[in-house]
């Protein structure tokens, strides 16, 4: 389909460079590579003349405006109007992805580099990096990243509907996003026509649907500032940690190897969960906590506007949740090893949460848990509802 394409990955500044020049995170993935395999790897969209490609952008970009409005009303957050949709097909979606994943990768990079060296000076070791053989395998070391994260965005690049990124650089190809700056909402529109024709489902129904929980996103993170950075720390700490101890990396990779069948079994949470320590299994249940509330949240928001906004929202939801669990075969295995599945439960147990507070307090008890980092849910609250209300609202 014919859209708004996203700007380049590896736009940003700032960050370690290496002696040529390059920031340090460059080193370890081609992310040009990256998002050129996932333009090759990632199927074709829906066969659709220009003018129906044309339709389908200008009206995504409408909706999500319009979605603003509603968004506010059912959640009770005052936010600013939106600053406008980025309408991408799947090559502009791993383009920008890329460009996210490099943010979030740029620090922790330098920092194991930084921890490494002095660890080095300690023990008294020096590190030849330089010199043609050093240079050769770097060259060779960031292509075959770039290829890899390239097949996974290929991967992931037909089954996004959209997307609100709190986290990368401006998709239009601006510089890093300062702090504090609103992200961007991303609609992938050749996904969004596929599925509304899958379904049999009304194109501007489906459409608004969708623009509700991106929105809804959108509207958390506004209202809340400081998630962004709260959930960026969390995410970066985890990377940091992974990156920080290669030695440790190719332990944790030969044991996940051997337990690849509790990766991809069901109630399984993918490589993540069997490769992670003890206690960046605590980390990881905490941010899935978070990231429960904010899926489940907007879940909950885009039924609760009611079928007079989205006339055929019954119909929309049945079928949707429908397809969530319904991928046979190989595609359900990979799911699971990306932890895809965990992803489906995060929908599933965020809405029973809020709609178990709402049940209690209200909006406004529910409105709580965007006042600070210690109102989110803990892991052991978002099955239990009511415990964080006791906790929260005495």
């Amino acid at each position: 389909m014919s859209t708004t394409q996203a700007g380049p990955a590896g736009t940003t500044s700032g960050g370690a460079t290496t002696p040529g020049g390059a920031p340090l995170v460059d080193q370890l993935v081609d992310w040009e590579l990256a998002v050129r395999v996932a333009g090759r790897l990632a199927p074709p969209g829906p066969q659709v003349t220009r003018a129906e490609a044309d339709r389908a952008v200008t009206q995504l970009r409408r909706l999500a405006e319009r979605a603003t409005g509603h968004v506010a009303e059912t959640t009770g957050l005052d936010v600013p109007p939106d600053t406008g949709a980025v309408v991408v097909d799947r090559t502009g979606w791993a383009r920008a992805n890329a460009a996210a994943f490099r943010e979030l990768l740029e620090a922790p990079v330098v920092r194991a580099r930084d921890a490494r060296r002095e660890k080095d000076e300690r023990d008294g070791r020096r590190r030849r990096e330089d010199g043609p053989g050093a240079a050769a395998a770097v060259a060779l070391g960031r292509r075959a990243t770039g290829a890899e994260v390239g097949a996974l965005l290929a991967y992931l690049a037909p089954r996004v509907l959209g997307q609100y990124d709190p986290f990368g650089p401006d998709p239009a190809g601006a510089a890093a996003r300062a702090p504090g700056e609103p992200g961007r909402l991303l609609l992938v529109a050749p996904n969004v026509v596929a599925v509304e024709r899958e379904l049999r489902l009304r194109p501007r129904d489906f459409r608004l649907w969708v623009c509700l929980h991106e929105e809804t996103h959108r509207v958390q993170f506004t209202a809340a500032p400081w998630l962004a950075g709260h959930l960026r720390a969390r995410t970066e700490g985890l990377v940091g940690d992974v990156v920080g101890e290669p030695g440790q990396l190719l332990a944790r990779l030969r044991a996940a190897a051997q337990r690849l069948p509790d990766a991809v079994s069901e109630g399984g949470d993918g490589l993540v969960g069997i490769m992670a320590t003890p206690e960046q299994q605590a980390v990881v249940a905490e941010v899935t906590a978070v990231m429960s509330l904010l899926e489940g949240h907007a879940d909950v928001v885009m039924d609760e506007v009611g079928p007079s906004v989205v006339p055929s929202v019954a119909t929309i939801r049945e079928r949707f949740t429908t397809r969530r669990g319904g991928r046979p075969g190989l595609d359900r295995v990979v799911r699971r090893l990306l932890g895809l599945d965990a992803k489906m439960r995060q929908y599933r147990d965020g809405a029973a949460f809020v709609r178990g507070v709402l049940a209690d307090v209200a909006v406004d008890g529910l409105n709580a848990v965007w006042t600070g980092p210690e109102q989110l849910p803990r892991p052991a609250e978002i099955a239990d509802p009511r415990a964080w209300v006791r906790r929260v609202h005495g």
